[in-house]
């Protein structure tokens, strides 16, 4: 074979291989993007719940469950299927929350139900930076994105077992636990029933009887370590690596990660 046919050929195969390689990565970046975008929607409503447990709690309740005669739930039904049409809001709920919470209220729009921390206005404080508030537009963005994050729950398409709970006793581990489960947004992605409902990472609702036999050679109080400081080592079936943020271990001291596992273990 002549040089010119041999370099012929090689570049036909090379072109071939190209198509090929070309072929099969368009075949997978559909779910490589799909996947990417459930990983920052998730990493968003981590972070949303975290600016909501700083600035919202006063008014809204620790799990956004609302306060008699103060603030609503934003957790309910008739949040996600009636408010809008309440307020003729032509947009999005997620973008109407989005301008209630940059433009606050002056006035309550159901004044015999709630009227605000002080009970005199503005009702709800104005929280963008832009009008003289304490938060960006990316942490408001956050913050509807945890908001949203309950509608499956209201609207019943996924179970909740029971009603919401107060925060246990904070002077055991495991309720400082309890605490730490919220504080640090775990809420925004898990559910556990009365307490959380996230639905961007495994329930945790009976929690214990499954993680001890999950890793083999691992017990129930490892394997939940293990999850919450090295979240990669064993990903659950069903949902995908990277997901849950890597860096707890960084985040969280010693003693919380303590009191966090032990809450996790009563979680029978």
């Amino acid at each position: 074979m002549k040089r010119v046919q041999l370099e012929i050929v090689l570049g036909t195969i090379l072109v071939l291989l190209s198509s090929a390689i070309v072929i099969i990565l368009g075949v997978q970046e559909p779910q490589r993007l799909a996947d990417y975008e459930v990983q920052q929607r998730a990493q968003l409503i981590e972070y949303g719940a975290s600016v909501f447990v700083t600035n919202c709690t006063r008014c809204h309740g620790s799990q956004a469950q609302g306060i008699t005669g103060v603030a609503p739930s934003l957790r309910d039904e008739a949040f996600f299927t009636k408010r809008l049409g309440e307020v003729g809001w032509g947009g999005s709920l997620e973008d109407y929350i989005v301008s209630v919470v940059t433009t606050g209220r002056q006035i309550s729009t159901r004044p015999q139900l709630y009227t605000g921390a002080t009970g005199t206005s503005p009702v709800m404080p104005t929280w963008s930076e832009k009008f003289g508030g304490p938060l960006r537009d990316d942490q408001i963005r956050a913050v509807a994105a945890f908001i949203m994050n309950f509608e499956p729950y209201a609207l019943g398409q996924v179970a909740t077992l029971e009603p919401l709970a107060p925060l246990a006793d904070e002077s055991t581990p495991e309720g400082r636990g309890q605490a730490v489960f919220l504080q640090a947004g775990c809420g925004a992605c898990h559910t556990i029933s009365g307490i959380s409902s996230g639905n961007i990472g495994p329930v945790l609702d009976g929690l214990v009887s499954r993680a001890g036999s999950r890793v083999s050679g691992l017990t129930a109080d490892e394997y939940i370590r293990q999850s919450i400081m090295e979240p990669s080592a064993y990903v659950v079936e069903g949902f995908s690596d990277g997901i849950m943020p890597p860096n707890f271990a960084e985040v969280l001291s010693e003693d919380q990660i303590n009191d966090l596992v032990a809450f996790l273990l009563t979680l029978q």
